[in-house]
């Protein structure tokens, strides 16, 4: 991932929203004018489908304890 500060590290969140962002086609606009560009409608879609994918990842069997 190409972010504007190329010295920092993207944490596990950080990478869900950019792997979202592009599948959404949003990434090209993220990289060229940040994340402030992004309307309440496209930040509340990358959000949401976030935490969708932690609530998965959580309830999926390979996470629970036997």
């Amino acid at each position: 991932m190409v972010t504007k500060r190329t010295n920092l590290k993207l944490t596990p969140d950080d990478k869900m929203k950019y792997e979202i962002a592009e599948e959404l086609g949003l990434l090209d606009k993220v990289t060229e004018h940040g994340w402030k560009s992004l309307s309440a409608r496209e930040s509340g879609k990358i959000g949401g489908i976030m935490a969708s994918r932690k609530k998965a990842e959580q309830n999926s069997p390979s996470r629970r304890k036997p």
